[in-house]
């Protein structure tokens, strides 16, 4: 297991994060997974011991039940606090309440402290904003977190499914007023979903912002278990839950190269499409999340496995993304402009 730098902070995290989406399965969250406390502790046991230090939850998974189970599996296990840095998420509903949704200071600062007491912990390493709230500010919902980083409930921010504009923005506003910054984003990202190769990737490489990257088998669709010829897999979340959305009449063909690359080194098609991510500069750390033991350690596996240069290249020409503009207008007056050529 390899370890990466957190954007521009001195922490080093594993460059797989185990994902916590699928324990407990409460509510609208049954679609996605339903582990039991059990294979919760086993789970995150072999997660730790193969060089994992990095989980991923937020407090609206299963309402809530996905951080009790998480911060009962550490104590159960005996994981001191300090091996794992531990992230989370706010913005979905959290109650019936007229504030208990979105991203105003009020909402930030009562759901940190829900999320610190379902865990049981005395702090947040990266606590995320999950989403876009049109209602609320950036400038309150940048001090909204200003709030809890000072209090020392949080000690990293993050952001997740904003366009890259916003980013910016946010960032300019809390460099103004000296507030805390987001150090890292978690974005949609999967080799049969290259969308934030446009805008977001180029921003966060400027900025220095960690990228990872969540749903990185597009929701087990880029797993090998869908083909043209066999469009449901029978134990996959996508035959029910059919998330998040992806053109289906390309990723058949990218699998067909997965599959291919997969038999060639005796592993499966999604630990190739894992493998090809891995190999990406751009990316921090990849969420995993799995439903069953043999999923999680297949996916750890795809660390171990090395494509070569034209497997890549491979990889990349099958899943490219159709130019658009300004994109096309920026490569074709790049030339001549790029030194050494």
């Amino acid at each position: 297991m390899k370890y990466k730098q957190l954007g521009n902070t001195g922490v080093l995290v594993s460059e797989l994060c185990l994902g916590a989406m699928t324990f407990g399965g409460r509510g609208y969250w049954k679609a996605v997974g339903e582990q039991p406390q059990e294979l919760v502790n086993a789970i995150i046991k072999e997660s730790v011991d193969q060089g994992i230090n990095f989980i991923d939850t937020a407090n609206a998974y299963s309402e809530g039940l996905s951080e009790i189970m998480l911060g009962k599996a550490l104590n159960d296990l005996g994981i001191h606090r300090q091996e794992v840095v531990i992230a989370t998420k706010l913005r979905i509903r959290m109650g019936p309440g007229a504030n208990q949704v979105g991203l105003s200071r009020l909402h930030i600062m009562d759901s940190v402290s829900d999320s610190l007491k379902r865990m049981n912990i005395d702090h947040i390493d990266l606590l995320y904003i999950h989403g876009v709230d049109s209602v609320t500010p950036l400038e309150e919902t940048m001090r909204g977190l200003e709030d809890v980083v000072r209090s020392g409930k949080v000690r990293y921010i993050g952001i997740s499914n904003h366009p890259a504009w916003m980013v910016t923005k946010a960032n300019g506003i809390a460099d103004k007023m000296g507030w805390t910054k987001f150090v890292a984003l978690q974005n949609y990202y999967s080799i049969g979903g290259r969308d934030i190769e446009r805008e977001i990737v180029p921003m966060a490489q400027s900025e220095g912002l960690a990228l990872l990257p969540w749903s990185p088998l597009a929701g087990g669709f880029m797993s090998g278990k869908f083909t043209r010829k066999n469009e449901t897999a029978g134990d996959s979340r996508r035959d029910n839950f059919d998330f998040p959305p992806i053109n289906k009449d390309k990723a058949y063909d990218i699998i067909d190269v997965l599959v291919q690359i997969g038999n060639a080194h005796n592993v499966s098609a999604a630990r190739v499409a894992l493998a090809w991510m891995l190999a990406k500069p751009f990316v921090t750390s990849i969420i995993i999340g799995a439903k069953k033991m043999d999923q999680l350690k297949d996916n750890i596996a795809a660390t171990q496995l090395t494509l070569s240069p034209e497997e890549l290249s491979q990889l990349d020409d099958i899943s490219a993304l159709t130019p658009e503009y300004p994109g096309w207008m920026l490569a074709m007056q790049s030339q001549g402009r790029i030194i050494g050529e």
